[in-house]
């Protein structure tokens, strides 16, 4: 069963997060979800519901704090993500973690691995974003960091007047993914699938647009080198590579010193796409390389 659980932070931010635990609960047996941009922990609803590790494994999933029901009473950053990572892993009795992130959530787990590596039992990353193999909008989004710091600042001070919007509809990701795999029989619906999750139009009629901004600079941000990273990595990267060249991303996964890459047949969003593709690779590896 599920348990959802917040934790208040020391800085005033509250963090949501929901917890399936495992029949055979061990400490340091556990897996860390973690979602995407704009994104919320919904992003996971299918991966806990079907997915065999939840015999042997805690699934915890997260909402990053200013998502879903994480409030975020300053500026958003990959490190204080990681920061907030290890504080609920305290809170829940873990002193070590499996983190799996998509996109994103593979940034912030990449961060947390570096600062806490004794922390850090492994990592799945979903897509992570290289700022080396950007192409397209996305390399040129990486450029504007700055801009895009400065927009959220902004946007900041006008929600702190009154100006912004006093509340967001709810976002349920998983009927979302159900939708979008119906129509995705055909190239053109393929096309209109990666507009649609792609696009900021949709994205910020869910999401402020201060972290929306905040979290466009964070995303593309440089990480932490491969080789700086002394956990066992499991990276899934999809064939299409909106918005990453493939061959360049696995140039830079071969500076990992302990990686494993499974190329999936998907665009960016293999969770909605192929999610039991998914399932059945990061359930192999967690079985073949962290038994112990």
């Amino acid at each position: 069963m599920e348990i959802p659980r917040t934790l208040k932070l020391p800085d005033g931010a509250t963090l949501a997060y929901r917890v399936t635990r495992a029949e055979a609960r061990r400490p340091g047996r556990a897996l860390v979800l973690l979602h995407g941009l704009a994104s919320n922990l919904t992003r996971w609803s299918e991966f806990v519901a079907q997915s065999s590790l939840a015999a042997r494994w805690d699934l915890i999933r997260i909402d990053l704090r200013g998502h879903g029901g994480s409030t975020a009473p300053g500026p958003l950053s990959l490190e204080q993500w990681a920061e907030d990572i290890a504080a609920m892993l305290d809170r829940e009795g873990h002193p070590r973690a499996v983190l799996v992130g998509h996109s994103l959530g593979a940034q912030v787990a990449l961060v947390f691995a570096a600062r806490h590596p004794e922390r850090t039992a492994g990592l799945v990353l979903v897509d992570p974003l290289f700022r080396e193999a950007l192409r397209g909008r996305a390399a040129f989004i990486a450029r504007g960091g700055p801009l895009f710091r400065a927009g959220a600042a902004l946007a900041r001070r006008a929600d702190a007047v009154g100006l912004g919007r006093k509340s967001l509809p709810p976002l349920d990701l998983a009927a979302l993914d159900r939708e979008a795999r119906k129509a995705l029989a055909s190239a053109e619906s393929k096309e209109a699938f990666v507009r649609h999750y792609s696009s900021p139009r949709a994205d910020l009629r869910y999401f402020r647009t201060a972290h929306y901004l905040q979290e466009l600079a964070e995303m593309f941000r440089r990480t932490p080198p491969p080789e700086s990273i002394r956990a066992p990595v499991l990276l899934l990267l999809s064939r299409g590579g909106t918005f990453a060249d493939p061959a360049r991303t696995q140039r830079v996964a071969a500076g990992f010193l302990d990686a494993e890459i499974v190329i999936v047949d998907a665009e960016h969003w293999p969770l909605t796409e192929r999610p039991a593709d998914v399932r059945r690779a990061i359930a192999e590896w967690c079985a073949r390389r962290l038994r112990a």
